[in-house]
């Protein structure tokens, strides 16, 4: 295979060399024998591989091209397009995995040995693992002859990560590159699914304790009574242990069992569903059931069997009743097949309208499990209560069908602007009277809401939302998903135990069925779960409204003096001597640094949002990306946001000294022997200066950090002026401090003379 049958991007080329995709512009601009393009477009050309390597070592710019990155350069220029290339490299990497022999044998030929062998050492293997009917097509060795470099890249690829991780990095990589093209469900929604449907073993420790109908806890037999409570503990312990131990055995069988997908996009739901016995998905997209077959093969070891095509129009496991399905359905679907399927036997509850396609897609779930088993489904918040599906509904909480409904922040999955819902049902036994009771879960209010902890020095911890008001949510990629996961599965597993759970004001409620059959049928959470005390109760507002007055006090204390003119003697602004950042950066009195999307590992990140709120770091911690170290803050550090950030400067404290530094930000650390940090914050604040500094796009105004200017003083009166930027930004702090506190008070107020709560004077 020549060497240009490998094309690469300018962001491919950046990545190659460790630079942005701006170096790589310059070099087209400044080199004139750096390679021509040879395909793409006027405005996003690509290159050929082999030359830009050749060009690269040349000119000192590259030692060796990392293995992944070449595999996956040599992937993103498959003529086939990517999705035919993983196929045909996750189908190489099974057979690496599961006839590692056959594999040697033949990579010991010529390329066109190897691509005239594999096609018939690759279809036992594939049907040992998928079946007969399995979706993965190949192309013969014709089709295989462009591709044999990239498979033995993969396989080498294998040898270090393992066939498994080798495919999961170049699946990812695919998947991240063509966002718009995918409906993808994230790892943490996609864990708290399965473990909703019992598909992953459930620790003791995740027993909420103390919970009603617990033992020793509200609504629990009591044992403490006089004259043989001794004895009478003990049965009691013994007896709880015994159902809890039973109820934690049910969960294991389950999670022993087997699992359908029947809209399994990329797999991902499965992959979360820990060992199953047997694994089922079916997919429309037949380049995603491909995909997906193989990353479940590689995945587990349990048998594998993925097919083609609509799940409502042609079932390809029709009679299959199987342990638990999970499933996150395509959302307000008309042409789902309403007009074809009217006499279809799944529509058991009810025949969906032709703007309900999310509950054909919960009946046809139901048909796939058998007695007692579980259902989860991701769902629009619109199906809880629009009104033509409210007969369905119904029909679905009188036979004790829908087990519980859980309101998700915005963020947790696409789209990612609404708090989509997660609907649990099981399956009704034959003979089994109808559950009575359904629990409604708003983790929303969980998250806006958490229990109190105390502020880090020198971070104002921002007021809670009252209730009724529309609470922020954190932004995608930024929910607390342990917080998450523990809210919806203790309350879970306390109901599925024994048919009640805590009742959390806001968060968690177990409501009788009958009490949510009336005109509209409603399963929105919010709408049924009992109101917070107002503000916190009438202890917390008057505590809030001692904390505003102490606050407006300090306020007080740190407003600026009237402003003073120049003394004479001093020159005027404009006339001063001045210098940039970019000039103090060659200088060496300061270091210029910038935020990488790297995570942090064990530390937070601090994003821009909370440079511009004034908070300390939220970003989450998480493994840094390969080759890209995270940025850590240190007391004295300056940080400015570069994208529509306005006039914001920020020095790093003790508080938020260690946190990683986040995309978007820009961090400045000054020499103190030559510049004051304060004194550098300051003058980076100004409008004018920011303004001269910024260049402007369509949607956005963009920061150029080494373009900012400030005047040459000593640094003594560095230091001065540094003292009173210093006075200005507490008295910010103590404004932003005072506004919090008076919007929560102002909000505990009117909730509370509405409810009864607050009395009027």
């Amino acid at each position: 295979m020549p060497d240009n049958a490998a094309e690469v991007t300018a962001a491919g080329i950046a990545r190659l060399a460790g630079v942005g995709r701006a170096a790589v512009s310059n070099w087209r601009r400044r080199h004139a024998d750096f390679p021509k393009p040879v395909g793409g477009t006027e405005t996003s050309p690509t290159f050929a591989l082999g030359d830009v390597e050749r060009w690269l070592r040349a000119q000192g710019k590259l030692a060796e091209v990392p293995l992944r990155e070449r595999v996956w350069q040599l992937l993103t220029g498959h003529p086939a397009g990517g999705a035919a290339a993983l196929c045909q490299v996750g189908a190489v990497l099974l057979l690496v995995r599961d006839r590692p022999a056959v594999w040697h044998r033949l990579s010991e030929g010529t390329d066109d040995q190897l691509a005239e062998m594999l096609p018939v050492a690759l279809a036992p293997a594939l049907t040992a693992r998928l079946g007969e009917a399995h979706p993965v097509h190949l192309p013969d060795a014709a089709g295989l002859g462009p591709t044999v470099p990239l498979l033995r890249g993969a396989a080498e690829l294998a040898a270090d990560l393992g066939p498994r991780e080798a495919y999961a990095f170049l699946l990812g990589r695919h998947l991240d590159a063509n966002l718009r093209q995918y409906t993808l469900t994230p790892p943490a929604p996609a864990a708290l699914m399965a473990a909703l449907a019992g598909l992953v073993p459930v620790e003791r420790a995740a027993t909420s304790p103390g919970g009603k109908g617990a033992p020793g806890g509200p609504g629990g037999p009591d044992v403490t009574a006089a004259g043989g409570r001794a004895a009478g503990a003990q049965a009691v312990s013994a007896q709880a242990a015994g159902a809890q131990a039973a109820a934690e055995q049910a969960v294991r069988e389950r999670a022993a069992g087997s699992v359908l997908d029947p809209a399994s996009g990329t797999g991902g739901l499965l992959g979360a569903a820990g060992a199953a016995v047997s694994v089922y998905a079916q997919e429309r997209d037949p380049d995603l059931a491909a995909l997906t077959a193989l990353r479940l093969a590689l995945d587990t070891d349990a048998p594998v069997r993925v097919a083609g095509g609509d799940s409502l129009r042609a079932d390809a496991f029709p009679g299959l009743a199987v342990d638990a399905v999970v499933c996150h359905p395509p959302f307000n679907e008309r042409n789902w097949g309403h007009d074809e399927l009217a006499y279809d036997p799944r529509w058991e509850y009810g025949f969906p309208a032709r703007t309900e396609s999310e509950l054909a897609w919960v009946q046809h779930a139901l048909a796939h499990v058998r007695d007692g088993g579980t259902a989860v489904l991701l769902m629009p918040p619109a199906a809880a209560s629009r009104r033509s599906g409210r007969r369905i509904r119904a029909d679905l909480l009188r036979r004790g069908a829908l087990r519980a409904v859980v309101a998700l922040p915005a963020g947790a999955a696409p789209p990612y602007g609404i708090p989509l819902h997660l609907w649990v049902l099981r399956r009704p036994g034959a003979g089994q009277p109808a559950a009575p009771h359904v629990l409604l879960i708003d983790a929303a209010a969980a998250v806006a809401a958490p229990a109190e902890a105390p502020a880090a020095p020198g971070v104002t911890a921002p007021a809670p939302a009252a209730h009724g008001a529309v609470a922020p949510s954190p932004g995608r990629g930024k929910l607390p998903w342990q917080t998450v996961h523990s809210t919806v599965l203790d309350a879970w597993h306390a109901f599925d135990r024994g048919g009640a759970a805590p009742e959390r004001a806001g968060v968690c409620r177990v409501l009788p069925v009958i009490e949510l059959l009336d005109d509209d049928v409603d399963l929105a959470p919010a709408r049924h779960l009992p109101p917070p005390a107002a503000g916190g109760g009438v202890a917390e507002l008057a505590a809030v409204r001692d904390r505003l007055t102490a606050t407006l006090t300090r306020t007080a204390e740190l407003t600026p003096a009237a402003p003073a003119r120049p003394r004479a003697e001093e020159p005027a602004a404009d006339r001063r001597p001045m210098t940039t950042v970019g000039e103090l950066a060659r200088a060496g009195a300061l270091v210029l640094k910038s935020g990488t999307t790297a995570a942090g590992g064990s530390v937070p990140v601090l994003t821009e949002q909370d440079v511009l709120a004034g908070t300390g770091p939220t970003g989450p911690a998480g493994g840094a990306a390969e080759g890209d170290e995270p940025v850590l803050t240190e007391p004295g550090d300056v940080v400015v946001p570069l994208i529509g950030g306005g006039t914001v400067a920020r020095v790093v404290d003790e508080s938020t000294a260690g946190a990683a530094l986040g995309r978007n930000l820009s961090l400045l650390r000054p020499d103190p022997e030559a510049l004051d940090p304060w004194f550098l914050a300051g003058y980076l604040r100004g409008s004018a200066n920011q303004r001269q500094a910024s260049s402007y796009a369509s949607t956005a105004t963009r920061l150029d950090v080494r373009r900012l200017r400030l005047p040459r003083l000593p640094l003594a009166d560095q230091r001065r002026y540094g003292e009173r930027y210093r006075t200005l930004a507490s008295f910010e702090e103590s404004l932003r401090h005072a506004a919090r506190l008076g919007e929560q008070l102002v909000r505990g107020l009117y909730d509370g003379l509405a409810d009864g709560t607050v009395e009027p004077h």
